[in-house]
C-alpha cells in the first residue's frame, strides 16, 4: 500500500498543507472541551471569577491577607500590583506568573474568609483560646500579636489547609474574590454573563476555524486522490501496453480491465479518506491523551480499558473478514470475464439458442459475488453497534467514577465533563480507524493486484545496444534457424525456419491450420521473442534494435481487422498521423475501400463505432490494409488479411498492391492459393516446419503438401492454366 504514495509525489505540497490543516483542526477540536469546562467551572459555578487572583482589591483587604503571608510572599504580591486611591490593581501577567500568585494568595484568602464568618465554631474557639472579646475585630487583634506568635499560629493553620484538596482551596479563594468585588460595588451577574458570552464566542470562533480546516482538507484530499487515480491508471495502461503475448496470457483481459478501473477506484477512495481520517485519528488521539493527563490522570485506566476492548474486537473482525476481502476482487474479475465473453459472443449465443445457459453462468458468478459481499457487510454491521456500546459504557463509567471524585472534592464538574469529551475524542479516533478497516483490506488487495502488474518484468524490451540498421540492406528480413515455443509449452510451435526476404520481394506462407504461419510472422515485430536462432531486419538482430524503430519499419495487417472508435480518416491515419489527404485517399483506393467510403454520408469523416461494429468484415479488412499502406513502411506483413474479400476484390487489390509494394518487402500469410499464386517465393509449413519452398509451379511439382492444398481449392483445369 505504501508504494502507492509515489504516484502522488507531484502533489507533495498538498500533503504538507493537509498535514498542517489537520493539526489546526485537531487544535480546535481539542480546545473546545477546555472551554466547556471553563463555562461550567468558572462561568456558572464561580460567576466568571477564574481564580483567587483579584483584578482589583482594596488596601484594607490586602492588609488582612498580608497577616497570613511571610515577607517574601508579601513582596512578590506587591510587585504584581499597583496601588492607586486605596485600590490595588493587578499588572499584566503571563499564565505562569498568575498561577504562582494564585498559589500564594489561595490559603491566606481561605483563612480570611473563614475568620470573617463570626458565627463559625472555629472562630468562636479561636476567640476563647486567645481571650478576644466578641465585639473586638479579630484581624486588629492579630495585627497586635508579636511577630513570632503570629508566625507560629500561621504555620499551624497552613499545615491544616495544605491537607485540603486544591479544588476546595480554589473554591474558597474564588468566594473571597467574589465578596471583594461585591464590596467594591461590582456587578457579579454582569461579570458572569460577560465571561460566558466571551468564552462562547471563542468556542464559536474555534468551531468555525475547525470547520474551515476540515472543508479545506476534504477539498485537498479529493484533489490528491484524484491525481493518484489518474497516475495509477496511466501507469497501469503504460505498463500493459508494453506487455508481450507472454504477459498478456498471464493476466486475462477481464482482470486487466478490473485492475485498471475497479482496483484503482478502491485505492482512490481509500486515499481520499486516509488524509481526512487515518492521518487525523492519531493526531486527535495523541492530543486527547495529552489533554486527559492535564485534566485528571486518575481515570486514564478507563481509556486503557476501552482501547484494549476495541483492539480485540477489530482484530477478531479482521481475522474473519480479511480472507473474504481478498476473494472479493477475484470474484469481480470472474464476473467481468463472464460478462465480456457473453457480450462479445452474443451473436453466437443467439445462433445456438444458448441464452439460458449463459444466463445461468452469469447468475452463478453474480451469486458468488453477492454472497461474499453479504458476508463481508454482515461482519461489518457488528462494528458500529459494538463501538457505540463501548462509547456509552465508557461514558457511564466516567460519570460513575467522576461523581465520586466530585463528591470527595478532588475534581470539579467541569473537569469531569472535559475528561468525558476527551475520552470520546480518543475513542472516536479509534472508531474512525476501525471504520476505515472496512475499506483498507479491500484497497490493500487492490494495491497488491496493481503492484503485481507494475512489478511484472516485461519479457520483450528494447535492445541494449540500440543498433541502427544498415541503409544498403533496407527492407531485408532474414530468419536463421528460428525456433519458437509459447511460454509454458512443452514443444516448439515452429522449428528450424531459415529464409531471406529482400527488398521488392513477395514471400508467402501457406499451410494447414495450426502449422505456425501466423506465429512465424508475429515474431518479426517481436510480439514474441524467438526461443532459438535469430531474426534480422535490415541486417540487425531485432533483439538489439529499439522496439519503436523496428515497428516503424513494419506495416502490419492482422488476421482479424481491428478498427478504433473515431472516423474512417483517423483509422487510416493511425500509423501516420501526418499523412496528407491525398495519401489517405491513395491508400484507400489501393485497398479498394474508396468506393464504399464515398457512399458514406460523411465520407472519410464518417464515424467508426467501437471495434468497427458499424462496418462489414470485408470493409473492416480493407480499412486495415489501407492503414498499413498509408504508413508507407519498408516491410508489409499481411496475416491472412484477404480472407474476408471476395475473389474479384482480392484480385484487384493484390494487383494495385503489387505496384505499391514494389520497393518494399511483402510477407503474406494465406489460406487461399489464389492469393499467393504470383508470389516470388512460397514457403509451405507443416507442423511448424518448412516442407517446401519455391514458386507456385515449382511447388506443384516438388511438394506433396502444397499440391494437396492446391487440388482442394483449384480444379485440374485451373491448375493447368496456372
Amino acid at each position: 500500500m505504501l508504494k502507492m504514495f509515489r504516484y502522488m509525489k507531484e502533489r507533495w505540497y498538498y500533503l504538507m498543507m493537509i498535514l498542517l490543516l489537520l493539526f489546526v483542526q485537531a487544535f480546535c477540536d481539542l480546545s473546545l472541551p477546555d472551554y466547556t469546562s471553563d463555562i461550567i467551572n468558572v462561568g456558572i459555578q464561580q460567576k466568571g471569577v477564574e481564580d483567587g487572583v483579584p483584578e482589583t482589591i482594596r488596601e484594607e483587604s490586602m492588609e488582612k491577607l498580608f497577616l497570613f503571608m511571610d515577607e517574601k510572599d508579601q513582596t512578590q504580591v506587591l510587585d504584581n500590583y499597583d496601588l492607586s486611591d486605596g485600590i490595588y490593581e493587578l499588572k499584566d501577567l503571563d499564565s505562569e506568573e498568575r498561577e504562582e500568585l494564585n498559589s500564594i494568595l489561595g490559603i491566606p484568602e481561605l483563612i480570611v474568609t473563614g475568620l470573617s464568618d463570626q458565627s463559625s465554631q472555629e472562630v468562636s474557639q479561636l476567640r476563647e483560646q486567645m481571650g478576644i472579646p466578641a465585639e473586638a475585630d479579630i484581624f486588629q487583634v492579630l495585627e497586635q500579636l508579636p511577630k513570632e506568635q503570629l508566625t507560629q499560629m500561621l504555620s499551624g493553620m497552613k499545615e491544616q489547609f495544605e491537607e485540603m484538596p486544591d479544588s476546595i482551596v480554589t473554591q474558597s479563594a474564588v468566594l473571597y474574590v467574589q465578596e471583594e468585588y461585591s464590596a467594591q460595588g461590582k456587578d457579579l451577574d454582569q461579570m458572569q454573563m460577560e465571561y460566558i458570552l466571551f468564552t462562547g464566542a471563542k468556542m464559536l470562533g474555534l468551531a468555525f476555524l475547525g470547520m474551515a480546516a476540515a472543508i479545506t482538507v476534504t477539498f485537498l484530499s479529493a484533489q490528491v486522490a484524484a491525481t493518484l487515480g489518474r497516475n495509477l491508471r496511466n501507469s497501469v495502461y503504460r505498463k500493459v501496453i508494453t506487455f508481450s503475448g507472454a504477459e498478456l496470457n498471464k493476466f486475462s483481459t477481464a482482470s486487466l480491465i478490473t485492475r485498471s478501473t475497479n482496483d484503482v477506484q478502491q485505492i482512490q477512495l481509500l486515499f481520499a479518506m486516509i488524509f481526512r481520517i487515518v492521518l487525523y485519528a492519531p493526531i486527535l488521539g495523541i492530543g486527547g491523551v495529552y489533554k486527559v493527563f492535564q485534566t485528571d490522570a486518575s481515570m486514564t485506566w478507563i481509556l486503557a480499558l476501552a482501547v484494549v476492548v476495541i483492539m480485540l474486537f477489530v482484530a477478531l473482525l479482521f481475522k474473519i473478514a480479511m480472507p473474504k476481502f481478498t476473494k472479493l476482487q477475484y470474484l469481480i474479475d470472474n464476473l467481468n470475464l463472464v460478462a465480456r465473453e457473453i457480450l462479445t459472443g452474443v451473436y453466437v449465443i443467439r445462433a445456438f439458442s444458448t441464452e439460458k445457459h449463459e444466463e445461468e453462468r452469469f447468475e452463478d458468478a453474480n451469486k458468488k459475488l453477492m454472497k461474499t459481499n453479504l458476508f463481508v457487510n454482515r461482519c461489518m454491521t457488528f462494528m458500529m453497534p459494538v463501538m457505540m456500546l463501548i462509547m456509552n459504557g465508557i461514558t457511564v463509567l466516567i460519570v460513575w467514577n467522576g461523581s465520586h471524585a466530585v463528591n470527595d472534592g478532588t475534581m470539579q464538574v467541569g473537569n469531569m465533563m472535559a475528561f468525558m469529551q476527551y475520552a470520546m475524542q480518543i475513542i472516536m479516533a479509534f472508531l474512525m480507524i476501525t471504520m476505515m478497516s472496512i475499506m483498507i483490506p479491500r484497497a490493500s488487495v487492490s494495491a497488491k493486484r496493481i503492484n503485481e502488474i507494475m512489478e511484472t518484468e516485461v519479457s520483450i524490451q528494447d535492445g541494449e545496444s540500440h543498433t541502427e540498421p544498415s541503409a544498403d540492406r533496407k527492407g531485408e528480413v532474414v530468419f536463421e534457424n528460428v525456433g519458437f515455443a509459447y511460454p509454458g509449452a512443452d514443444e516448439e510451435t515452429i522449428s528450424d525456419i531459415s529464409l531471406t526476404a529482400k527488398k521488392g520481394e513477395t514471400v508467402a506462407f501457406i499451410g494447414s491450420t495450426g502449422s505456425g504461419k501466423s506465429t512465424l510472422v508475429n515474431l518479426i515485430p517481436r510480439f514474441f521473442d524467438v526461443t532459438r536462432g535469430r531474426i534480422l531486419v535490415d541486417g540487425v538482430d531485432i533483439r538489439e534494435m529499439d522496439l519503436h524503430s523496428l515497428r516503424e519499419r513494419i506495416g502490419y495487417v492482422p488476421q482479424k481487422g481491428v478498427l478504433f472508435s473515431g472516423t474512417i480518416d483517423s483509422n487510416i491515419r493511425y500509423g501516420n498521423d501526418e499523412a496528407a489527404p491525398e495519401e489517405v485517399e491513395r491508400a484507400a483506393k489501393i485497398a479498394q475501400a474508396w468506393e464504399f467510403i464515398q457512399e458514406k454520408e460523411d465520407g472519410l469523416e464518417d464515424a467508426i463505432a467501437q471495434g468497427g461494429t458499424n462496418v462489414s468484415g470485408g470493409q473492416k479488412q480493407r480499412l486495415s490494409i489501407a492503414r498499413a499502406i498509408a504508413k508507407n513502411p519498408e516491410i508489409y506483413i499481411f496475416d491472412d488479411s484477404f480472407s474476408a474479400l471476395d475473389y474479384k476484390t482480392d484480385v484487384v487489390l493484390r494487383r494495385a498492391l503489387k505496384k505499391e509494394t514494389k520497393d518494399a518487402t511483402t510477407l503474406i500469410v494465406a489460406q487461399r492459393i489464389s492469393t499467393i499464386l504470383h508470389a516470388d517465393r512460397i514457403l509451405v509449413l507443416d507442423e511448424g516446419r518448412v516442407v517446401g519452398q519455391g514458386t507456385h509451379k515449382e511447388l506443384l511439382k516438388s511438394c506433396d503438401v502444397y499440391r494437396q492444398i492446391a487440388m482442394s481449392q483449384l480444379s485440374e483445369e485451373e491448375l493447368a492454366n496456372e
